[in-house]
Order: structure tokens, then C-alpha cells, then sequence
């Protein structure tokens, strides 16, 4: 996952509405998002290649998503999936405070990556952050205050230019009552940054501007899956995935797969 916008308010009508692009190599082999037949309460996507996913959600409201931190040069191929940072707290039972915390302390094996991870629902509905970087020290695991957030490769709301527009593109769309055919639009934004606006990432300055735009098309690598995710209050929960396996599909917006779920959460989960 490499763009995702959110607007989060446990109090609102909408709980959360959640936005995102995942960036992937075409070649890597990916199954589009479904109910999980080992695990038959989440919903995502999965990567065949480690078994983990980069965004999902159950039907009991959890919810959980990740980014990775660019730093290039800094990878190290031999380090574990962080797409089954995902996966394990979707599957678990641990509090996103108390999961975090426990990760914080044993991240340094990861490359870097930023996670969110939420109860949406029940008492104490909330939503966490962690950011992580190798060969630093992981951030405090931050509760997210309501309020419309951005995040990419580098920190949560860090500005690059397409997370600020797509943050700007998110709120103005959520104050229409927008329906998923018009966040999926928003997120198919080829716009590449003036050079003067581009981060400095550590990789080559054709890279930095191919991976300025929101929607990316190379002929290698690309924006896979679009998703849109919205939880209400009441817990109804409503979820879209559109998937491209190539440069082409991609470039004319004609995707391999749409996949779609709606379901009330758990009466468990609601409490």
C-alpha cells in the first residue's frame, strides 16, 4: 500500500472512510480481495508471494492497513513480510494499543513501514499508528484523534504533493455524500509533481517523479488494487476493490477484477 487517505470519527455517522492506492510490481502474484478461507472474518486482498495482505477488515471492525517507508538503498531483501503485520492483527484479538506497543519493541528484523490499525466499533472505538524505520528506533504508537488524515512513504500527513491532494480530494468528496464509483476516481489521479515539490527518497529522480502521481503506470510497476473502505456508526460496513494486473489495464482504467462486500458487523463487536 502506498497512498491511502482517511477521514476518522468514532462519534459521526461515518466512523471511518478510508481511501488507498497499493503500489506493487506487476509480476508479484496477488489475489484480489474476498473473504479468507482460512480465516473466514476478514476481508482483503493477499499477496500469494508471502501470504499476508497490505489492507483488511473483519466482521467483528477491525481494521488494519500498512504502508511501506522509502528509503532507498536502506532495504534489506532478506527481512520479513511486513504485509503479515496485517494479517496478525486482523486474525488476533489483541487491543491496537497493546499490539502496537508489542510491535514497536520487536520491529527492528522489518524494513520500514507505517501501520494503522482500529477497533472501529464497541466501547473504546479507536484508531493507532506506528511508523517504523530501519535502523532507527519505531515511534510511540500514536491514538489518531478524529480528523481527515494523509499518509504515503514517509510519516502520517507528511506533505507530499499527492497526499495533499488526495487528503483535500477525500474531504471534499465525504462533505457531497460521495458513493465509491467517485473515490475511485480521486484515487486514478496521474498528476506528476513538479520536480521542485518531489521528496528526496534515497532513488533516482525519474524514479521519485514516476512515483509522484497518485494512480502510478510504469511498465513494471503500478498501482494494483484501489480501495475503498466506509464503516458507519450503527455498523454497517461497505467495501470495494478494483485490481489491474498490467500496465495496460491500468492505463486505460479497465480492471482485471471489482470486488465488493456489505455486511453489519458483529453484535459482539457493537458493545
Amino acid at each position: 500500500m502506498c497512498l491511502m487517505a482517511f477521514a476518522w470519527d468514532p462519534r459521526g455517522p461515518t466512523s471511518l472512510l478510508m481511501v488507498a492506492n497499493r503500489d506493487e510490481f506487476y509480476a508479484r502474484p496477488t489475489a484480489p480481495a474476498d473473504w479468507w478461507q482460512d480465516h473466514p472474518d476478514i476481508w482483503a486482498g493477499r499477496d500469494l508471494a508471502a501470504g499476508g495482505t497490505w489492507m483488511g477488515i473483519t466482521r467483528q471492525g477491525r481494521f488494519a492497513a500498512i504502508t511501506n517507508y522509502r528509503e532507498g538503498g536502506r532495504n534489506d531483501p532478506a527481512a520479513p513480510s511486513r504485509g503479515g503485520l496485517v494479517s496478525a492483527f486482523l486474525a488476533g484479538a489483541s487491543t491496537p494499543a497493546s499490539y502496537l506497543r508489542d510491535l514497536a519493541r520487536r520491529a527492528e528484523p522489518f524494513n520500514g513501514f507505517n501501520l494503522i490499525v482500529g477497533e472501529l466499533f464497541g466501547r473504546t472505538p479507536s484508531l493507532w499508528y506506528l511508523s517504523h524505520r530501519r535502523g532507527h528506533s519505531s515511534t510511540l504508537p500514536e491514538a489518531l484523534a478524529a480528523g481527515v488524515y494523509g499518509l504515503s512513504n514517509a510519516m502520517l500527513d507528511t506533505p507530499w504533493p499527492k497526499v495533499v491532494r488526495t487528503t483535500a480530494a477525500l474531504a471534499t468528496l465525504k462533505a457531497t455524500e460521495a458513493r465509491t464509483p467517485a473515490y475511485l476516481q480521486m484515487l486514478s489521479d496521474t498528476t506528476i509533481a513538479e520536480d521542485a515539490q518531489l521528496p528526496s527518497t534515497g532513488i533516482s529522480l525519474e524514479r521519485e517523479r514516476a512515483l509522484s502521481a497518485a494512480f502510478i503506470i510504469t511498465p513494471d510497476y503500478g498501482t494494483r488494487a484501489q480501495t475503498v473502505i466506509q464503516a458507519t456508526r450503527d455498523g454497517h460496513i461497505e467495501a470495494a476493490e478494483r485490481g489491474f494486473d498490467n500496465a495496460e489495464q491500468a492505463r486505460l482504467l479497465i480492471p482485471s477484477s471489482l470486488r465488493q462486500a456489505a455486511f453489519e458487523v458483529s453484535n459482539t463487536a457493537r458493545r
